[in-house]
């Protein structure tokens, strides 16, 4: 389910995205292209249909965004991070004492004045 909502989600934003770059703006834009089909959407041309269609799958996305949020929310309490198991790995041997370098020790090294 959740993953036909996800496939969902995506087709609705390119839907939106071709939608608003269809319309007329103050600068044309890509409406330009979109000037032959006035006799398809009517005398006003496409400005009206295309705004409301655009105001539908907007509120269309937001609720597949609310139902996507829901069903995440309610499908599972635990996060991945507290699924997972740390497994000691005793199969690494510890390196043998004479290749760990020594560390001096400073105390005795300090000159007191």
């Amino acid at each position: 389910m959740t993953t036909l909502l996800i496939i969902l989600q995506f087709i609705i934003v390119v839907v939106i995205c071709i939608a608003v770059l269809l319309q007329k703006s103050s600068s044309i834009g890509l409406g330009a292209y979109s000037g032959s089909n006035e006799s398809l959407f009517g005398a006003k041309g496409p400005a009206g249909f295309l705004a409301k269609f655009t105001f539908f799958m907007g509120i269309v996305l937001i609720a597949n965004t609310i139902a996507l949020s829901y069903i995440y929310n309610t499908s599972s309490g635990d996060s991945l991070a507290e699924k997972i198991t740390v497994k000691n790995n005793s199969s690494i041997p510890n390196p043998p004492m004479s290749i760990v370098p020594s560390v001096p020790n400073n105390n005795e090294n300090n000159i007191t004045k």
